[in-house]
């Protein structure tokens, strides 16, 4: 099949369509995303969120914030079940979509680890990484904070943020705060939507 004109695999589809159908179900009883996009969940948020394995696709160690409903954290780590290597840490203080998220990577096979923790909680628990991944969680000044305690670590980090058409208002106010290098990915799923790449990121003094 083809996933934002690039090929997967009958396998990778197989896992993917696996995680809409559990996803589909738990929705039903707990909040994963809003009413009105669940019915197309695969080109909504498997689409959108394939995107940034799309752009990196070593197999990486990587940190999803506020991992909520798996985009993109699961849908990274099931492509990543392709390559047999690399990692997804999804971190997700809400237990109830900490239990939907272990169920999906125990069935489909996903490399990747839940963490039912607060974000800024997680640094101690999770440890080095080379990307970190967030889709609809925060502001960008403010994700940047939750990004900073990992960057310090390891300076070659690079993170993937998801970012709608108000993007460059956020980063206007980042830039008060913050010092990066930017690489901006036009989403081929919504229009006027963004993936950020941020890399050499360092607090204003």
């Amino acid at each position: 099949m083809q996933l934002n004109g690039r090929r997967v695999s009958r396998e990778t589809q197989g896992r993917l369509e696996h995680f809409v159908t559990l996803f589909q179900k738990w929705a039903r009883s707990i909040n994963l995303t809003a009413p009105s996009t669940l019915d197309d969940a695969w080109s909504r948020h498997v689409a959108d969120s394939a995107q940034i394995f799309q752009i990196q696709s070593a197999p990486l160690t990587w940190i999803d914030l506020g991992s909520g409903g798996g985009f993109p954290g699961i849908v990274t780590a099931i492509m990543l079940a392709e390559l047999e290597g690399g990692w997804v840490h999804l971190v997700e203080s809400n237990h109830k979509k900490a239990a939907f998220l272990r169920t999906v990577l125990r069935e489909t096979g996903g490399r990747g680890t839940v963490h039912a923790v607060r974000i800024e909680d997680a640094p101690s628990i999770v440890g080095d990484c080379d990307c970190v991944s967030a889709r609809a969680l925060a502001d960008l000044e403010r994700l940047l904070g939750y990004i900073e305690p990992w960057s310090k670590r390891n300076v070659a980090l690079r993170a993937y943020l998801h970012k709608g058409r108000d993007y460059r208002r956020e980063l206007d106010k980042a830039h008060g705060s913050w010092r990066f290098d930017l690489l901006e990915h036009k989403s081929a799923v919504e229009q006027d939507s963004v993936i950020l790449e941020i890399f050499n990121l360092q607090r204003v003094a």
